[in-house]
């Protein structure tokens, strides 16, 4: 039990046994001291095993709440604009969504320019890479395929404008995977609307759909927008900041913080989704790889799972510093053996002085249990400078 360090453990050998012959001892022999004593041992063995337990209360949970509220708001929002923005195009829709227009009977030119609403596009699930694109196929050769264009900015700006949606408010919004789609008929091409790269099946015909705007009902509303520096926008997301902002309980890193105090303010900086101080944690070296911030947002996100599902709140071990380079005052022998001329000419020889720091953290669940057992979390700082956290991705 000493190994799982306070964890549930899983794995047993001989658990059965073992607990079923202490039963029968203390059965036949309540009163005796030494089974007595074999008794207890079991219980507070089987009970260790069952991991640690903590009482959750509403303030460690209080984000999840806001965050539905910020949720409900911005779903509202996106649903009146999704609405008012239907209403608009209803002299130029194409109401009946199947069967397809036949392309033996109806030329694109009848077609071009016209809006349809396309329900339950799921994707990644039906993109594929065609001749003359990539698309999401919607539709059965019984009924028809529209194929809706994926490659272009009008599609990608929408779905990188709900992208942020997720990271700033909605982390629930991953687990959707179906979109309604308004777009505008842009053409008609031939495909084998198969995802693997044997493309098993037939061509089809399909009108291509050039997407206007995504509706994610419950969640969001995102349009393409040709003006804005990203292409898309999310309805709500020039509200978003000044609400976020009403939430936050830290809004910057001391510069004399402690790497417990920071990993505190790291965690955070995740629970309220606040992406500019979670940068502000974290060691610039650390990210030294990382092209275009790819590699932050992928930890961001794992995070955000990870306190969307997993664990809700976090405890923080005392930290353990030591220097990786450079002179250490704090070394025993060094202070015991050397004189003040010898530290310093060795002092002066070792260059800058970088230290690191291991928080060890321990992550529970909403109903109080822990999950798994505790995890280090490295921290650095250069000669004597400000912590930051090192190990970006790692799970609490």
């Amino acid at each position: 039990m000493a190994r799982e360090r306070g964890g549930e453990k899983t794995v047993w050998r001989y658990k059965e046994a073992a607990l079923s012959r202490v039963k029968e001892l203390y059965e036949q022999y309540p009163d005796d001291p030494q089974v007595q004593a074999l008794f207890e041992r079991a219980r507070i063995t089987l009970k260790k095993s069952k991991g640690g337990f903590m009482e959750i209360t509403p303030a460690m949970t209080k984000y999840l709440h806001t965050e539905e509220t910020l949720r409900k708001d911005i779903a509202a929002a996106g649903a009146s604009a999704w609405e008012k923005l239907i209403a608009g195009k209803q002299g130029e829709m194409i109401e009946k969504m199947y069967p397809t227009p036949d392309y033996r009977t109806v030329s694109i030119d009848d077609l071009r320019g016209r809006y349809i609403v396309i329900e339950n596009a799921r994707y990644p699930q039906e993109q594929f890479y065609g001749a003359t694109g990539e698309y999401i196929a919607v539709g059965k050769p019984s009924t028809g395929y529209y194929f809706v264009d994926i490659s272009g900015r009008e599609r990608l700006g929408p779905y990188e404008a709900v992208k942020r949606f997720r990271r700033q408010v909605d982390t629930g919004l991953e687990r959707v995977n179906t979109w309604t789609i308004l777009g505008k008929i842009t053409s008609i091409t031939c495909e084998i609307p198969d995802a693997s790269e044997n493309k098993v099946g037939n061509y089809q015909f399909g009108w291509v759909v050039t997407p206007v705007a995504l509706y994610v009902p419950d969640h969001c509303m995102a349009q393409y927008d040709a003006d804005s520096p990203s292409s898309g926008v999310f309805i709500g997301e020039d509200r978003v900041p000044k609400i976020k902002e009403s939430w936050y309980s830290v809004t910057s890193v001391p510069d004399n913080v402690t790497p417990e105090r920071l990993m505190e303010i790291f965690v955070t900086a995740i629970k309220e989704k606040n992406f500019k101080l979670y940068l502000n944690c974290i060691d610039p070296e650390a990210g030294r790889k990382d092209i275009d911030g790819e590699q932050t947002t992928f930890f961001w996100d794992l995070h955000q799972r990870r306190f969307h599902g997993q664990y809700v709140h976090v405890t923080f071990g005392k930290a353990r510093i030591k220097v990786l380079k450079g002179f250490d005052e704090k070394d025993d022998f060094d202070n015991y053996f050397l004189d003040d001329k010898d530290r310093a000419q060795i002092r002066k020889a070792s260059g800058s002085k970088l230290e690191e720091a291991i928080v060890e953290t321990r992550a529970w669940d909403a109903n109080g249990k822990v999950v798994g057992s505790p995890k280090p979390h490295r921290l650095r700082r250069q000669d004597g400078g400000r912590w930051f956290v090192y190990d970006v991705g790692f799970r609490f």
